[in-house]
């Protein structure tokens, strides 16, 4: 498939985030791939998944595009969103027909500069690169960068974006106004309504995570809402 057919595979349509960190009750590479594979049965177009080995599950069980990317941890730098070229080529060489990368201005570590790790991956692999943002600044530099998609992933992660509860719309409108290349919606969107707004605004596409593939999120938010109701009838 080439890199425009597997781009327009997504077009107006939702991809589901399959991802369970070290420490919740769902981690793990089987459990990863049965997400993914009921995600394909409710008719996704795409599944976003973190490290190599859960990519690799989930590429066994699922004939559709992955959005890989790898969360690793440095000391000396706060971007975690597939850092380095050689995460990069870890979440490549696992099945990824995409790879997602903190694009944010953020330094990365071991001084690697986000504009070598493009030009080295675009040398290197046929493979489609995601921007992940958290300003409309950040998402322009991406695409002068060489990116192929921007994705507002990390809008309200950033400690100079805006904290917000729900998704952020105005980026995705902004975004989608100033550059030609698609922009994913992703980030608290947890209501089909709310995915639709995405795509009303000016999204590509619309990835969604937590609300359809955290049962433990979910759960809290069920809870802390009705907390929030008996304390407020009992004022």
């Amino acid at each position: 498939m080439n890199r425009q057919d597997l781009i327009q595979r997504f077009a107006g349509k939702l991809i589901v985030s399959c991802q369970a960190l070290s420490g919740e009750a769902l981690h793990g590479s089987d459990v990863m791939a049965k997400m993914a594979v009921a995600a394909a049965r409710g008719g996704a177009a795409g599944i976003r998944a973190n490290s190599p080995v859960d990519i690799a599950a989930i590429r066994e069980q699922v004939d559709l595009p992955i959005i890989g990317l790898w969360k690793c941890d440095y000391p000396d730098s706060e971007v975690y969103i597939t850092p380095k070229y050689n995460d990069v080529e870890a979440v490549v060489k696992a099945g990824a027909d995409i790879v997602a990368m903190d694009a944010t201005l953020r330094e990365r570590p071991d001084g690697e500069k986000l504009e070598d790790i493009v030009r080295k991956v675009k040398a290197n692999y046929s493979c489609l690169l995601m921007a992940d943002i958290s300003t409309l600044e950040e998402g322009l530099e991406a695409y002068r960068l060489g990116f192929d998609i921007i994705s507002t992933t990390l809008s309200g992660y950033t400690d100079y974006s805006p904290a917000i509860a729900g998704p952020d719309m105005e980026l995705v409108q902004e975004l989608s106004k100033q550059v030609p290349i698609p922009v994913f919606a992703e980030g608290r969107i947890n209501t089909p309504e709310q995915a639709t707004a995405m795509l009303q605004m000016g999204a590509y596409a619309v990835v969604v995570g937590g609300a359809i593939t955290r049962p433990q999120s979910i759960t809290e938010r069920f809870v802390d809402t009705i907390h929030e109701s008996r304390r407020a009838a009992s004022e």
